[in-house]
């Protein structure tokens, strides 16, 4: 079964973001997780932007994997964007992102969270998987792909 299953809620999942920077996703993000999980917005960015300065979360390909561990989180949650244009996100290819998971853990994150990072990992590696993602009508359909 895969892990990424109980992490994604289909109202966690955004459709064509309209994003100018690396920044302004971050902030999108944080609101999304407060008004759905209750996870203050100035967390999720504070600790996205603080994973970031220690290297890009940008896999190449046009995907990035941000995440970042939150104070009080009692589980894994994530959330999938696209976005509208592409971003820089200082991916090792240099390409833009536009595909993106969102994963934030617990501040005493196990070693589950590594084997999350590392499923998203193989699951962006697909170029079918990927190709998928970038024409998918819906969050559910965004969902299927992901999750099996």
């Amino acid at each position: 079964m895969s892990q990424i299953s109980p992490l994604l809620a289909t109202e966690n999942i955004v459709l064509d973001l309209d994003a100018s920077s690396k920044k302004r996703v971050f902030e999108h993000v944080g609101l999304l997780f407060e008004n759905n999980q209750g996870i203050a917005s100035s967390a999720v960015f504070e600790s996205l932007f603080a994973r970031e300065k220690l290297g890009s979360t940008g896999l190449g390909q046009g995907i990035a994997i941000p995440h970042g561990r939150i104070k009080g989180l009692k589980g894994a949650t994530g959330a999938f964007l696209r976005l509208a244009a592409p971003v820089p996100f200082d991916s090792p290819d240099g390409r833009p992102v536009s595909l993106l998971f969102v994963l934030l853990v617990p501040e005493q994150a196990t070693e589950q969270h590594l084997q999350i990072l590392s499923e998203l990992a193989e699951k962006f590696s697909d170029p079918t998987c990927r190709e998928g993602l970038s024409n998918a009508a819906s969050a559910e359909e965004i969902r299927q792909l992901l999750t099996h």
